[in-house]
């Protein structure tokens, strides 16, 4: 317990600079006859940390103190090194000189077991670069041109003011104030096909933030899938949403929005999905499919 309160000290003194006896005291519910025992006891192991009098005065680390790499466990040490390896994949710049750094203050060799590439097969290079672009005009707040392909198939130029960059079920997006539109909407990176960063600026105020949906909740949508496309189903669908049926058919249910996107989504499976629910569903793709049939037949 002791061990564990003076680590908490030197981390408090790192964080605020210097604290008072009776406010480390107050904060880690010991007595301050205990907190000047416990600054006894790390400077004895060679912390730099010194009490000064006065109307000023408190308890200090030395300026140029910085936490030694033993305070560290070993496993915590390649958690640090794991965790910025991970980061290096969306951020090119400064996270392998750090993580250079790190793994010489704590002489460890940091294996090189994690490998994300958000890129497309052959597109490298290029969406790297979309990435990077989109990235900097979120940071600087600037106006971005773009030409996109909307899930209806028409191609149309815009101007966005980028709020985020979003990841979500294996794809990037980008969330942005649409200026055609008036409102925030959410672009699919891989279909944006042409981007400018303007030179024009914007401030949050230009435009009304939207709610948090983060914890939104949609409707249930119930499928049922043949044996033979479990590949897609679990490809899709976490298997606790998975229920396998005695003649093999998968049932898998998830909170959907029932969209433009969900519609798309479900056509892919052709003849491979049967909608349980919601039943209304069952009529919009029925629409859609005919659509496609009297617009391609001969």
């Amino acid at each position: 317990m002791q061990e564990s309160r003076l680590f908490k000290i030197v981390y408090y003194l790192l964080d605020r600079g210097q604290a008072t006896a009776p406010e480390l005291a107050e904060r880690f519910e010991v007595s301050v006859r205990t907190i000047y025992r416990d600054i006894d006891a790390l400077s004895g192991a060679g912390i730099p940390v010194y009490a000064e009098a006065g109307r000023n005065g408190g308890i200090h680390l030395m300026n140029d103190f910085v936490l030694d790499k033993a305070v560290l466990s070993e496993e915590e040490k390649q958690e640090i090194l794991s965790a910025l390896q991970s980061i290096n994949a969306a951020q090119n710049m400064s996270g392998s000189r750090t993580l250079q750094k790190l793994s010489a203050v704590f002489q460890l060799h940091s294996e090189n077991w994690l490998e994300v590439d958000f890129s497309g097969w052959g597109m490298k290079e290029s969406d790297n670069e979309k990435f990077e672009l989109l990235k900097s005009a979120v940071i600087r707040r600037k106006r971005v041109k773009i030409q996109y392909a909307g899930s209806q198939g028409n191609i149309s130029e815009r101007t966005v003011l980028p709020i985020k960059l979003v990841y979500k079920s294996k794809s990037w997006y980008l969330r942005a104030f649409c200026t055609i539109r008036q409102e925030v909407r959410t672009f699919k990176l891989n279909r944006i096909l042409e981007y400018e960063i303007l030179s024009e600026s914007f401030e949050d105020c230009d435009f009304e933030q939207p709610p948090d949906t983060s914890g939104e909740e949609y409707d249930l949508v119930t499928l049922r899938f043949p044996g033979e496309m479990a590949y897609r189903v679990y490809d899709e669908f976490d298997k606790t949403q998975i229920r396998i049926q005695e003649n093999g058919d998968l049932i898998a249910s998830a909170q959907m929005p029932q969209d433009a996107w969900l519609t798309g989504f479900l056509l892919s499976f052709g003849t491979q999905v049967d909608i349980i629910s919601p039943v209304d569903l069952k009529e919009v793709l029925a629409e859609q499919a005919k659509l496609i049939y009297d617009k391609n037949k001969t």
